[in-house]
């Protein structure tokens, strides 16, 4: 019997080499595979990220848009002017702290009466108090306001229309009013009122003459 040697295919040798291309191949495989999962797995937390950024800058957006506008800051006119309904409001109702905030400490009071003027808050209170005492159903009305400002320094004048019960009597009256204004520590306070009053002319009264005499 002969022994014919074995061919490289059927060699141990051999089935260890296509072996190990098999194996080497798997690997690669595997590798690719890990390769393409990790793009992937990458891509699906990058995704989100981006998506969560444009979702911020869309919320932003929206919040900036949805944002309240601040009203823009009333000018020195809107200023006076609505100080001066405060301070004859306070006046009609007899409300002194509100009054009071109108007020500069220092003001100076000149009325329509032939009195000298009246300085400073703590006169010019008691002279309002004694006065608002003796009236009842106050209304007090201005029309034909006219406000100039100069730096700190601002003059209203306007006509003002009283109807009240004064010591138990209807009264009604007209007038004019002159306001000086200073800016102070932000604020506009009043230091100087002048009111006058209108006065009102009277027709007078002619005398009847006497019926004639009988014959």
């Amino acid at each position: 019997m002969i022994l014919l040697p074995p061919s490289a295919g059927n060699r141990p040798g051999g089935w260890g080499i296509s072996a190990m291309r098999e194996a080497t191949g798997n690997r690669r495989r595997r590798v690719l595979a890990l390769m393409v999962l990790c793009g992937f797995a990458f891509l699906a937390g990058a995704m989100p990220a981006s998506a969560q950024k444009d979702n911020n800058k869309k919320k932003k957006k929206d919040d900036s848009s949805q944002a309240p506008i601040a009203p823009p800051a009333a000018s020195d006119e809107e200023q006076i002017n609505t100080l001066i309904s405060e301070m004859l409001g306070a006046w009609q109702v007899g409300d002194i702290d509100r009054l009071h905030k109108t007020y500069a400490d220092d003001v100076s009071v000149v009325n329509g009466a032939w009195a000298p003027p009246v300085t400073g808050w703590v006169n010019f209170l008691p002279e309002y108090q004694k006065q608002r005492a003796r009236m009842r159903q106050v209304r007090l009305d201005r029309e034909n306001t006219l406000v100039r400002v100069n730096g700190n320094f601002a003059w209203a004048c306007y006509q003002w229309d009283f109807s009240g019960v004064v010591d138990g009597q209807q009264m009604d009256a007209r007038g004019q009013a002159s306001l000086v204004l200073e800016r102070r520590v932000g604020r506009w306070l009043i230091v100087h009122n002048h009111t006058s009053v209108l006065q009102q002319a009277t027709q007078p009264v002619q005398a009847q003459a006497p019926p004639p005499a009988k014959p």
